[in-house]
């Protein structure tokens, strides 16, 4: 009975110490790839796995589905790059030089978001559409921003029923003035120019202040319009004195003011790209984060979150950053 059990012991501490070693070497694998790319010039980027939506008939071509999901902003994290955005750039950028690829499908739900991130996405897709056919498909939203983006393709496709359009620009501020002056607070200022403080809130804006800004929201206002009537080949002035002027419209009406190419399913964005890319039996493939060690370390690791956090109801605070430029729909300002 003793042997046995210092057998079973045996056998136990080699598994631990075969497991503990196998830790180890992937440990100093992470650390050796890590501390060589260090050395290198210019770090490899992640590509993006596979996912299999549709096999292929009897080919090797794909068409790279790749989505892009919630507000456009550099501030969202993303899972190769540092934002969403850098996500989109390198996502639309590995369909573009992969020889396999024969269409992209861009799959857009998004109320739209920064103009700097808008306008950046969108010269990715039209970079991408240089090289191969670029369908975008306009999912339960794409307004704004998200039309702004969609525009980059070669093909605009949404569903019946796709809240689309809001052509324009917002910038939002709060003035809390009348508050101050209840609880007896007052903002002291120190600037170096009449317009350092021009988003104050804790004072009336100057008429000169307003001019300014509407001068700047106008100008982007036009960056937008005049995209929008070069990529849909519409009249620049029909459309300022009609559609573009932040009303939202459904996929039908999109259709027939000529700012979508057709309606559809997701399904019929695929054998749309397959068509333009000349591969009947092209395989879907969808875009995913890359496989990381490190994102399943910091998951095991992840500490709980122990702090006491107080947040007033949203209808309390405003939705956007006070001084940023939005390409978004009106109700997403209080």
């Amino acid at each position: 009975m003793a042997d046995r059990k210092t057998g079973c012991l045996t056998l136990f501490l080699f598994v631990a110490l075969c497991a503990s070693l196998f830790l180890n070497f992937i440990l100093m694998v992470a650390l050796f790839r890590r501390g060589v790319s260090a050395m290198s010039d210019q770090e490899p980027l992640a590509r993006f796995r596979e996912i299999t939506v549709e096999r292929g008939r009897g080919s090797f071509d794909k068409v790279a589905l790749i989505t892009m999901r919630g507000l456009i902003s550099s501030s969202v994290p993303g899972s190769v790059g540092d934002s969403m955005v850098d996500d989109l750039r390198a996502a639309l950028r590995q369909a573009r030089d992969d020889d396999r690829v024969k269409a992209i499908v861009l799959e857009i739900d998004s109320p739209g978001g920064e103009v700097t991130a808008s306008d950046q996405i969108y010269t990715a897709v039209t970079n991408a559409r240089a090289k191969k056919p670029v369908v975008v498909y306009m999912d339960t939203l794409a307004a704004s921003g998200g039309y702004y983006v969609s525009c980059g393709g070669k093909y605009l496709m949404a569903n019946e029923t796709t809240i689309t359009g809001s052509i324009g620009v917002i910038i939002q501020t709060l003035n809390y003035q009348h508050l101050f002056d209840k609880v007896g607070l007052a903002s002291v200022v120190f600037k170096s120019g009449k317009f350092k403080d021009i988003l104050n809130g804790a004072r009336p804006m100057t008429p000169e202040e307003q001019a300014l800004i509407q001068d700047f929201v106008m100008k982007t206002y036009d960056k937008f319009l005049g995209i929008v009537a070069k990529e849909r080949n519409l009249p620049a002035d029909s459309l300022r004195n009609g559609i573009a002027d932040g009303r939202i419209l459904s996929g039908r009406d999109a259709l027939n003011n000529k700012l979508i190419d057709g309606l559809g399913q997701i399904e019929d964005a695929f054998n749309k790209a397959r068509e333009l890319g000349g591969s009947p039996g092209a395989a879907i493939v969808k875009y995913g984060p890359p496989f990381s060690l490190s994102r399943i370390f910091r998951a095991f690791g992840r500490a709980p979150d122990t702090k006491i956090q107080l947040e007033l109801p949203k209808e309390f605070l405003p939705q956007l950053e006070s001084g940023h430029a939005y390409f978004l729909p009106g109700f997403y300002a209080p």
